[in-house]
């Protein structure tokens, strides 16, 4: 006898079950239609790339997360570790055949080798929006604006979208002679929200000095207001920044469309990595501080230059589903996902498959979910099966009901049976159950 295989999964890579993945299909669903009303399209590319597309995009961390390997004809190969290196692959290929400026959205599976946590795990499903080929305050903008009415479509609404630019560093580092330190000091201001002001104070102490420490620390702390940030923040730069140019510009732009209790500029925010180049977001949930980002992105003027000569500017954010719904979960409005269908039909005689089939695709076009038990066994067998699934109705259809034309309906939830009905009767009962039950 062959030894039975323990039935395991690898650490970090986790089965959804039907109520989770529904959750997760809901998401993706909500997310879609806000997607399409701004004019974004679908596209997808491949899980596997070549290794030199995606090393080195991203960071050294990040290439040390990477699933890289030989495949079977020892070329080497890795895992996608996110949808955005990929994407700028994919518009150094097919520019030509695209309209530019080109607005995609993307929702598949990503792998990182990276230690797991509560809502963080080393294959996961990541949503991504990007507005390609153009280098605009309005581009930059609506990337906002769709992170925002997403975190509405679901639901959430105490949440704030925090900006900042990357080139404020840049700048603020050429002043105090430190301009090569750019990199190292953006990773340690990355880390603000997860170590604290005091670990991070700490790392700049070793990095760039007690003195610059102090000065990086003030000019990363947000203000009362944007306005009032953005003028602390200019105080300290020169006149003709192009950071704070487009960081006025994004600020008119809240203000005009009044969302200064939603879009903040926070000048910690720097995004860890490498591929930013201008504009960088991350989105947080006021009662679930502890789950961190759940939308990040950022402007990455350079990334498709690794790949074609073409100018192909970029901005884009991406949601980590799992992530999104460990936070909906614990806020309470993720919601019960119905996942099994309204009305079960009872097979009685196997001779009457194609009568009960015929039926269900009647309740189908009527707008119901239906479905068939697929055997002919003993009824309560049958109905036990509804009951487990979560089915609150079935219906009985025998050769007595087929000859007088007559339906036989049970509420298995309130063990009530309503009988002789008509096919118009039978829709108009089965509408008014559902809708006492709530499941309507």
């Amino acid at each position: 006898m062959e030894e039975i295989i323990e039935p395991r999964n690898l650490r970090g890579f986790r089965d959804s079950l039907p109520e989770t993945e529904s959750r997760k299909l809901d998401i993706q669903e909500k997310l879609t239609r806000v997607f399409r009303s701004f004019g974004f399209v679908p596209i997808d590319t491949p899980a596997i790339e070549y290794a030199e597309i995606l090393l080195g995009k991203g960071g050294g961390e990040t290439d040390k997360q990477v699933y890289r390997f030989l495949d079977h004809g020892q070329r080497d190969v890795a895992l996608r570790f996110d949808l955005t290196v990929p994407f700028a692959r994919f518009m150094a290929a097919h520019y030509h055949e695209l309209p530019l400026p080109f607005k995609r959205y993307h929702m598949a599976k990503v792998w990182r080798g990276e230690n797991t946590q509560r809502g963080r795990y080393r294959e996961f499903i990541q949503i991504d929006f990007d507005i390609v080929a153009v280098d605009s305050v309005s581009s930059d903008f609506e990337i906002m604006t769709v992170m925002a009415e997403s975190m509405r479509a679901l639901g959430i609404r105490a949440f704030h979208v925090h900006f900042s630019h990357r080139h404020l560093f840049n700048e603020l580092l050429q002043t105090m002679r430190l301009d090569g330190q750019f990199l190292p000091v953006l990773r340690i201001i990355d880390k603000l929200k997860k170590i604290g002001a005091e670990q991070v104070q700490s790392q700049l102490d070793e990095l760039a000095g007690e003195k610059h420490a102090r000065e990086i620390l003030d000019f990363i702390t947000a203000g009362a207001s944007n306005r009032g940030t953005l003028e602390k923040l200019a105080s300290r730069l020169s006149d003709d920044s192009p950071a704070i140019a487009r960081l006025r510009s994004i600020c008119r732009c809240i203000e005009d469309c009044g969302l200064e209790q939603e879009l903040f500029l926070d000048p910690s925010i720097t995004r860890g990595l490498d591929y930013y180049t201008g504009v960088v977001f991350e989105t947080f949930l006021d009662r679930a501080p502890d789950i961190g980002s759940v939308c990040s992105g950022g402007r990455y003027n350079d990334l498709a230059s690794l790949y074609t000569k073409e100018q192909l500017p970029g901005v884009g954010a991406s949601i980590g589903l799992d992530r999104l719904v460990s936070a909906l979960e614990d806020l309470g409005v993720a919601g019960d996902q119905k996942t099994a269908p309204e009305i079960l039909i009872v097979l009685l005689d196997e001779a009457l498959v194609g009568a009960c089939h015929k039926l269900a695709a009647a309740l189908r076009s009527s707008g119901l979910s239906a479905e068939i038990y697929p055997s002919e066994k003993k009824i309560p067998v049958q109905l036990k099966y509804a009951e487990k699934k979560g089915i609150p109705l079935a219906i009985f259809y025998g050769e007595d009901e087929m000859e007088k034309d007559i339906y036989n309906l049970r509420d298995l939830q309130q063990r009530q049976n309503h009988d002789g009905l008509s096919f118009p009767q039978l829709l108009e009962r089965i509408s008014e159950l559902l809708s006492r039950s709530g499941k309507m």
